[in-house]
């Protein structure tokens, strides 16, 4: 890097922390701390513990939001200030050690931006994840199993909790459907560009003749909904089904019909439940998964109907990523359009650089 390229570098961080100033309101922030702070001073606050709570948690949102604001914001001041000293006192030493740090400035900076295009009114929430398999058969149930995978590796890495809500086995391999509530900060926010139609093509396991197959799974994100979020489902909106469990581990699988299954009757919805021997928890269970769901739906609509979108089958030209194993090896989402090589890391869940440029790539489209 020499001097040209590294004040071009300034010129655009800077350009884009203006930009992250002008979104995130600093000052709003600690106006809003403040006020939370007076509130806290009062008894009648805390006498109101459900309120109490969602207040709790918007402090929370709001330090966390204005600490990462205040890092970005102090690095990017500090390098411009050290770069410009630097450069008057011919300090080359200096320089050559803000050259070598120009990528971790960088990428604070991209850290932030995606800080940004996580605030929506959902984003921080925890996740459920739905994937059913599509046209294929055992070939996309065991794709359907391959994208559970990398999605709980993901959670891993991330050091994110995963609970199983509902996990059907498949006839000869793979799963039917599965359903897992990912617990961690901005779950949703990062998940959310999954949903949708995913295409895989490889040479098949289960074909003798050692042909080349495609198959698809869909995944359904949805945010775990608040109870400050109200959604009202009537007893005459739904038809629930019990039957046994039959997922792997504990006692109860196939000897008790303690699973849920609710359906959705307008739209046709459809959850399932089979992670607790209690069939009351599970219906509970059931009916947030179901409520999370409606909610994305709406949105879903929503944005179809601004986009002009129709509703996707699980098929051939729906799909928003590919990833191919033969004959080369690629991983291509439709939205950022970004190829990537590395497919064996990214099926063993390394899919945030992914991810982040379909968020960044979504945020352009729309702006």
């Amino acid at each position: 890097m020499d001097n040209y390229e590294y004040t071009e570098l300034l010129k655009t961080l800077s350009t884009k922390m203006d930009n992250i100033t002008g979104v995130v309101q600093p000052d709003k922030l600690q106006t809003k701390l403040d006020e939370i702070a007076q509130l806290e001073n009062s008894q009648e606050f805390w006498d109101d513990v459900k309120r109490a709570a969602i207040v709790q948690k918007e402090k929370t949102q709001c330090e966390r939001k204005l600490e990462k604001y205040a890092l970005a914001k102090e690095a990017i001041d500090d390098a411009k200030e050290l770069y410009a000293m630097a450069k008057e006192e011919k300090d080359e030493e200096s320089i050559e050690a803000l050259y070598a740090d120009a990528s971790n400035l960088e990428g604070l900076i991209q850290k932030m931006e995606l800080e940004v295009l996580l605030s929506g009114e959902t984003d921080t929430n925890n996740a459920i994840l739905s994937i059913h398999p599509g046209a294929g058969g055992t070939e996309s149930q065991d794709w359907a199993q391959m994208l559970l995978r990398m999605y709980k590796r993901w959670a891993e890495r991330r050091g994110f909790s995963v609970e199983v809500l509902d996990y059907q086995v498949g006839d000869e391999a793979g799963i039917k459907d599965a359903s897992i509530l990912i617990k961690g900060e901005n779950a949703y926010g990062y998940l959310k560009v999954e949903n949708g139609i995913h295409r895989l093509v490889r040479i098949s396991p289960f074909d003798s003749n050692a042909k080349r197959h495609t198959s698809f799974s869909s995944v359904m994100v949805s945010p775990e909904i608040d109870d400050d979020i109200n959604i009202v489902i009537e007893d005459k909106d739904i038809r629930i089904d019990t039957y046994r469990a039959s997922g792997a581990g504990g006692q109860h699988v196939n000897k008790t019909e303690s699973a849920i299954r609710l359906t959705h009757i307008e739209t046709g919805v459809v959850v399932q439940c089979q992670n607790d021997r209690s069939q009351h928890r599970n219906k509970d269970t059931a009916m947030k998964m179901l409520k999370s769901r409606l909610y994305e739906l709406e949105l879903e609509a929503q944005k179809a109907k601004d986009a002009g979108i129709a509703k996707s089958e699980i098929g051939w030209g729906h799909q928003i990523r590919s990833y191919v194993m033969q004959p080369y090896q690629q991983v291509k989402d439709t939205r950022s359009n970004i190829p990537h090589s590395n497919i064996n890391a990214i099926l063993d869940g390394d899919i945030d650089e992914m991810i982040e440029g379909v968020l960044i790539a979504s945020n352009k489209a729309v702006s």
